[in-house]
């Protein structure tokens, strides 16, 4: 008896300590991803145009996103998610992104990824469980500098538009053919219980301490 409460104990001990940590993981995300956006937002020359900004209902960022092989490439990536509600800002979620590059690739890059929904369509489209992008919705590379415009075909057609930093150098990127995921894993983690997207994505959670500079 002696022996299986102290086995419990210990159980009790570890998972409290695996839970801390995977929390501490998700907010090391969200740091990321606010540093990716911030950046991205305040380089004049190179950042999203304020037209697009002022009219986006969601932003997602992709930190690091891995990409490299050999002949066949990979791309998979963890960020985060929120959107424009009539209060604010959502609270975020966790989502990734899959997909798969062909053509000669030597050796692997890490490249920061931004989405940015343009309109209602990309927004509801956010709160499937899968998006293919190009596929489900239509994906554009975004026009760089805070003064450039998209064009009104980019605007009326796509139902986000796509930035990304690698090296320190930011530009466009296609992602047609990747598919975004949600992470209800991470998501469930992150609030200590599930939360449907939709409730979180429209504004009906509070946003936590830890992600309101995000």
């Amino acid at each position: 008896m002696r022996r299986s409460l102290l086995t419990f104990c210990s159980l009790v001990v570890l998972t409290s300590f695996a839970n801390a940590a995977d929390l501490q993981k998700l907010n090391a995300r969200i740091e990321a991803a606010h540093e990716v956006l911030h950046e991205l937002m305040g380089t004049p020359d190179k950042g999203i145009p304020e037209g697009i900004a002022a009219r986006a209902t969601c932003v997602a960022v992709i930190p690091g996103l891995k990409k490299g092989a050999f002949m066949v490439g990979g791309e998979y990536g963890q960020g985060v998610l929120s959107c424009r509600t009539s209060h604010g800002w959502s609270a975020p979620v966790f989502i990734q992104i899959t997909g798969a590059s062909f053509g000669l690739q030597v050796g692997g890059e890490s490249t920061d990824i931004v989405l940015v929904a343009v309109n209602h369509d990309g927004f509801q489209h956010l709160l499937k469980d899968k998006v293919k992008l190009g596929g489900d919705v239509a994906v554009a590379v975004g026009p760089l500098g805070r003064e450039s415009q998209a064009s009104t075909t980019e605007l009326a057609n796509a139902a986000f538009l796509s930035y990304s930093r690698s090296k320190g150098v930011f530009g466009g990127i296609d992602l047609t053919g990747d598919v975004v995921n949600q992470n209800q894993d991470d998501t469930r983690t992150y609030y200590g219980k599930d939360l449907p997207y939709e409730s979180i994505l429209t504004g009906g959670v509070a946003v936590p301490a830890s992600a309101i500079h995000f």
